[in-house]
C-alpha cells in the first residue's frame, strides 16, 4: 500500500489535525503518499441550531464514516471529544495520538479571567458541560450559544457579541491562536470533556495494513487516560451533548479519573473520583460512573434529555 486517504472536515482545526497526521505517517514510512479528503458534515452545515437540538456531535462524523465505508477513505481522524463512544459495524478507533492541554480557555478582548467579568456579562459557548460549570460559580452571568469554526467563534468575540468566550486550549494553540488565551480554567475550575485535546485516528476493523501503518502514532498514555474518560461516558449513556465532564491523568502507574454531572443552570453538580491501577482504566472510568449514577446522576441526565 502506497497511498493513504484521509477523510477530514474542512475547518481550519480539522485540517490541521489532518495534516498533522499526514506528516507523521509520512515520517513514519518513507515513500507513503498521503492525501486530503476534506468534506462537510451536518454539524458543519447547521450552525444556527445549539448542538443538543440537532442530534449532537455524531453529526460531526457521520460523513468521514460513510466515506471510509464506502472506500473513498481509508481514515479519518477526530477530535476525540467530538468522536462518539459507539461506532458503526466495521470500524473503529485505531490511534490515539499524544493529548494537547486539555484545559478549558477563558478568552476576552477586555477581562483576564472569569472573575473579573462584570455583573450579567455575556459569555459565549455551545458546550452544557461548559455552561453548567461557569454558571455554578457565576449565576449571574449570561450563557449564549456559540457555534462555529474557531475563526468565527474568535470574530463574534471581536465583534462585541460577547464579553467573553469559552473554547478549548488544544484548539487555539494548534491553530496559533495562544496569544488570545487571557486564562487557562484549571481542571478543578471546569473539568474538561472526555478526550479533550486528543485526537482519534478511525479506521476500517479489518484493514490490517493500514492499521500497521498507523502503529507508530499511537501514545500509550493518551491512551489509558481517554479510554477511562470514554467509559464513564459511555455508562452515563452520554453519547449526544450533555452536561459531563470527565478527565484522567496517570501519576506512575496510578490513574486519577474524576468526573461530573450538572443540571444546565449550575443549581446542582454532582462530583466524583477514583484512583486505580492504569490496566484497569476502563473499568474505573465504568466504576466512577456507578458513583455518580449513585448520587442521582440519572435524574439530572432524564431532566436534560427532556430539554433537548
Amino acid at each position: 500500500m502506497n497511498l493513504v486517504r484521509i477523510a477530514t472536515r474542512k475547518s481550519a482545526l480539522a485540517l490541521w489535525q489532518a495534516n498533522f497526521v499526514k506528516a507523521e505517517l509520512e515520517a513514519s514510512h518513507p515513500g507513503l503518499q498521503v492525501e486530503l479528503v476534506p468534506m462537510s458534515t451536518q454539524g458543519d452545515k447547521i450552525l444556527d441550531t445549539p448542538l443538543a437540538k440537532i442530534g449532537g456531535k455524531g453529526l460531526f462524523v457521520k460523513e468521514l464514516e460513510t466515506a471510509m465505508l464506502e472506500g473513498r477513505a481509508d481514515i479519518a481522524v477526530h477530535s476525540m471529544k467530538d468522536v462518539p463512544v459507539d461506532f458503526p459495524e466495521g470500524l473503529m478507533l485505531h490511534t490515539i495520538c499524544k493529548r494537547e492541554d486539555p484545559r478549558d480557555a477563558f478568552v476576552s478582548n477586555t477581562y483576564q479571567q472569569l472573575a473579573d467579568l462584570p455583573q450579567g456579562a455575556v459569555v459565549g459557548t455551545s458546550s452544557l458541560r461548559r455552561q453548567c460549570q461557569i454558571k455554578a460559580m457565576r449565576p449571574d452571568l449570561q450563557i449564549k450559544d456559540l457555534r462555529g469554526n474557531v475563526n468565527t467563534r474568535l470574530a463574534k468575540l471581536d465583534a462585541g457579541e460577547f464579553d467573553a468566550i469559552i473554547l478549548a486550549s488544544a484548539g487555539l494553540i494548534r491553530l496559533g491562536f495562544e496569544a488570545r488565551i487571557a486564562s487557562f480554567l484549571d481542571v478543578g475550575t471546569s473539568l474538561p470533556a472526555n478526550g479533550q485535546g486528543a485526537v482519534g485516528i478511525e479506521c476500517r476493523s479489518d484493514d490490517l495494513v493500514v492499521q500497521q501503518l498507523l502503529a507508530p502514532l499511537e501514545h500509550k498514555e493518551t491512551r489509558i487516560c481517554v479510554l477511562a474518560e470514554r467509559a464513564m461516558n459511555r455508562k452515563l449513556q452520554g453519547g449526544c451533548q450533555v452536561p459531563i465532564g470527565a478527565f484522567a491523568i496517570l501519576q506512575q502507574n496510578e490513574l486519577w479519573l474524576r468526573g461530573l454531572v450538572g443540571q444546565l443552570d449550575g443549581s446542582e453538580i454532582l462530583r466524583s473520583e477514583i484512583k486505580g491501577e492504569a490496566t484497569q482504566a476502563e473499568q474505573l472510568g465504568t466504576q466512577l460512573a456507578e458513583q455518580l449514577l449513585a448520587l442521582g446522576a440519572d435524574r439530572i441526565l432524564d431532566a436534560v434529555y427532556s430539554q433537548a
